[in-house]
């Protein structure tokens, strides 16, 4: 089966690009499970913030804005608030300074949040810049402007191997596929996979967050509270259709695989976010992990492999994917189709597979 651009991975980076691409290219998506969006983006809490991160991924959601505010309707209002203790007052300023909030008086807190514990939450920040994304919706559409322009997205396709050449050869128990371009999406398998190409890789590291799904308290509705960090990312707290999801926001560093919660690692992030509150938790509903793929800088990385003709690296999300993934698709889409990319070249140098020197 031939075809113009083979991307690997129907998570959110591979359905994004895939969208840039179909109206200019025959596009194939290939995704090992049996649907996309199975492993980190199914389990995302994404929010549309776009002043929290590294100096190129507030760029990237800098340049998202538009598509997100202006171009779109996935986006629903949430707010942002940041709770620190007594002790962590230099860390909470500069975080506080950092993402552009607003100190809040306790009577303010009280009126956002009112499960907040005043006499723990010495200090907190809040910005309304903030917005929930419609993260299923959104994964869905691009998969629609894919078929749309008669793009195929085959799920249960595993690639078994790949093979350089003239045009590359990939292999999946079902098919063989021939592509002049093919895009590594793979996401905490996207070294992986670059291995099996003969292609050197990046050195990403997946790190596990865990999450539970939690009742709400009892006669609250938490539907118009803001999602609540910890100083540090020690937790978090979002409200999620008539409950609360809460994260201890771990980094463990880990193998790809089909990533399931810590059980402690759990307990010790519901005791924290239970802390600073004044209603227990009462009763788990649910809890997963997903996997958050860095690269050793924490940069993204995209764009075409400096060593492997043919090979285009759209990997390192981090956990930034759904935040970023309108500016990301369009740069991948721009630098594979030679025009002119919208982002400063600083920060196309600081996402740029060339920057590991190979």
């Amino acid at each position: 089966m031939k075809t113009d651009i083979l991307i690997i991975g129907g998570g959110i980076a591979g359905l994004s690009a895939g969208a840039r691409l179909a109206p200019h290219a025959t596009v194939t998506l290939l995704e090992a499970e049996t649907a996309t969006g199975y492993h980190a983006s199914g389990r995302s809490a994404a929010l549309y913030e776009a002043s929290y991160g590294k100096p190129s991924i507030m760029a990237l959601a800098r340049a998202s804005g538009d598509f997100f505010l202006n171009q779109s309707d996935y986006l629903s209002p949430r707010g942002l608030m940041l709770a620190g203790r007594a002790d962590q007052a230099e860390a909470f300023a500069s975080e506080c300074a950092e993402m552009g909030m607003e100190r809040l008086s306790p009577a303010e807190t009280l009126k956002q949040l009112p499960i907040l514990d005043p006499e723990i939450a010495a200090q907190v920040g809040y910005t309304p810049e903030a917005w929930d994304i419609d993260t299923d919706r959104l994964m869905q559409d691009f998969a629609k402007t894919i078929r749309a322009h008669d793009g195929q997205i085959l799920t249960k396709s595993p690639v078994t191997a790949i093979t350089p050449g003239r045009r590359w050869q990939v292999t999946t128990p079902g098919a063989r596929y021939e592509a002049d371009l093919v895009i590594n999406a793979a996401g905490a398998w996207a070294d992986r996979l670059a291995q099996m190409a003969g292609v050197a890789p990046i050195g990403l590291t997946p790190m596990r967050r865990s999450m539970a799904r939690v009742a709400a308290p009892e006669g609250m509705d938490p539907a118009p509270w803001p999602m609540i960090f910890g100083v540090r990312e020690e937790w978090y707290m979002k409200p999620d259709a008539g409950a609360l999801l809460i994260s201890p926001a771990e980094e463990d560093p880990t193998t790809p695989h089909d990533a399931w919660a810590d059980d402690m690692v759990l307990a010790e992030g519901i005791a924290r976010y239970e802390a600073f509150v004044t209603t227990p938790v009462t009763r788990m509903i649910s809890n997963w992990a997903g996997l958050r793929s860095f690269a050793p800088d924490r940069n993204l990385v995209i764009g075409a492999d400096p060593v492997a003709k043919g090979f285009f690296w759209l990997a390192g999300q981090g956990g930034y994917g759904f935040l970023t993934c309108p500016a990301a698709s369009q740069l991948a889409a721009d630098l594979i189709l030679g025009r002119p990319p919208q982002l400063e070249a600083d920060i196309r140098a600081a996402l740029s597979p060339g920057r590991f020197g190979r």
